[in-house]
């Protein structure tokens, strides 16, 4: 085992990203109320919202639900402003993202969590995306992972 893989990896046993089973991604457009989409958000007791393009589905960003609530408590955005106003964006030009897939091994995503992918930073979350990253299949966090080592016989 090199020093790059964590102890977890032994337990990860060839198991893939689908083996979270991550709940589909949730999904707003960045026309939309602040409120509407901390409403969806709190409904199904999620931490990030994907952002999509109305018009072409085209992902554009994410809404990360505590970040917004200390924007929201600091008076830095209001719940009647866009989603627009409050989304991380991703940057499109001169940025090489992972593409984390279904078939993702669970070792490269603790990478991705952790930032060791290509000198990466950290990441709370990861969207699942289809090969091609034409489709938002869902949303697998860190926690998902850890839930799923310690549920996993040993």
């Amino acid at each position: 085992m090199s020093q790059s893989t964590s102890a977890w990896a032994l337990k990860y046993r060839g198991a893939t990203v689908e083996d979270l089973d991550p709940p589909p991604a949730l999904s707003t457009k960045p026309t939309e109320l602040i409120s509407y989409a901390l409403m969806n958000a709190y409904e199904r007791d999620y931490s990030h919202l994907t952002v999509v393009s109305g018009e072409t589905r085209a992902l554009l960003g994410y809404l990360n639900i505590p970040r917004l609530k200390e924007m929201l408590e600091n008076g830095h955005v209001h719940e009647t402003d866009h989603v627009e106003k409050a989304m991380q964006k991703f940057q499109r030009s001169g940025k090489v993202y992972k593409v984390i897939t279904m078939d993702t091994p669970l070792e490269e995503l603790e990478a991705f969590f952790t930032g060791g992918v290509e000198g990466g930073v950290p990441q709370d979350f990861a969207v699942v995306t289809d090969d091609n990253r034409r489709f938002v299949l869902g949303v697998a966090t860190k926690g998902d992972l850890e839930e799923f080592v310690k549920r996993r016989p040993a």
